[in-house]
């Protein structure tokens, strides 16, 4: 075998071995989902089980708001949402800003927009399909 053939041949094998390796940290990151952050997927779903939760979370993914600038853009009372946000903020999607007499929110992580719509995707999906409850 020439000196080229073997290159790539090493070559090749790299790329399998590097995929093989993919694969085994993906798994191990699946399993590690399944063993101990259920618990906090649980938490996460339950803080997102609410339709006026997900409203605010994506009324915020604009950035900073006050509660009275959230009532006015969702036309919801003012206890309301701000027993919402208590409840984002105590499960962490939420951060609260003093400044001055004023309060602001913002979302902590915006990667929750990217999960919601995939929820939604896979959600529309499965209603659509329902024959029955």
């Amino acid at each position: 075998m020439g000196k080229s053939a073997q290159r790539k041949a090493i070559s090749a094998l790299d790329v399998i071995e590097e995929r093989e390796e993919h694969r085994s940290a993906t798994a191990q990151e699946e399993m590690t989902l399944h063993d101990e952050n259920l618990q906090a997927v649980a938490f996460l779903a339950k803080s997102l089980s609410d339709e006026n939760r997900l409203r605010i979370l994506l009324s915020l993914n604009g950035g900073k708001k006050s509660v009275n600038s959230i009532v006015e853009e969702l036309n919801l009372s003012q206890p309301l949402i701000s027993h919402h946000l208590k409840e984002l903020k105590r499960s962490l999607l939420v951060k609260v800003e003093r400044k001055g007499p004023f309060i602001y929110y913002e979302m902590v992580d915006k990667r929750i927009i990217d999960i919601l719509k995939e929820i939604g995707i896979l959600g529309k999906a499965l209603l659509t399909n329902r024959r029955t409850f």
